[in-house]
């Protein structure tokens, strides 16, 4: 099973062409947008353009972090250890530039056996807040879970 911005997938493509006005694509090297105008869609496409107007690269961070937070949303853990070998990074990295991860295992909510990363099986409703502490592109200032008191 895969995961990508549209849901949960057993597609192993790795595009994922978007039609239509606002519609985002995925490349091995990044996303893409159509334009969101519907008339300035119909113009591009009636004129023979492609109608992207915007577009982000990944960088191999970004790469690295997705498979983690895919593996996490999928399989309610992950091998940090193997998915950052294959990547060519250190999971104590990976691992030291996820302070959020520190709370989610000090409440019970992840365990963590040397590079193995689990979603305890009472907590896998909060299954998002383990994989967005992966996330770089999140505001580190927000909290995504409540914490027991």
């Amino acid at each position: 099973m895969r995961r990508n911005f549209q849901g949960y997938t057993t597609d192993a493509s790795d595009v994922l062409i978007g039609f239509g006005a606002s519609a985002i694509g995925y490349l091995p090297r990044g996303y893409v947008q159509n334009e969101v105008q519907i008339r300035a869609y119909s113009e591009a496409i009636a004129g023979g353009r492609l109608a992207t107007v915007k577009g982000y690269a990944l960088t191999d961070d970004d790469r690295l972090r997705a498979d983690i937070i895919e593996r996490i949303m999928c399989d309610y853990g992950a091998d940090l250890g193997a998915i950052c070998a294959r990547h060519g990074a250190a999971a104590e990295t990976v691992l030291n530039s996820a302070p959020r991860l520190r709370d989610l295992i000090s409440d019970g909510i992840v365990e963590l056996d040397g590079a193995s990363l689990a979603v305890t099986a009472h907590s896998r409703f909060l299954v998002r807040s383990v994989a967005a502490a992966f996330d770089a592109h999140l505001d580190a200032s927000k909290q995504l879970h409540s914490r027991a008191v």
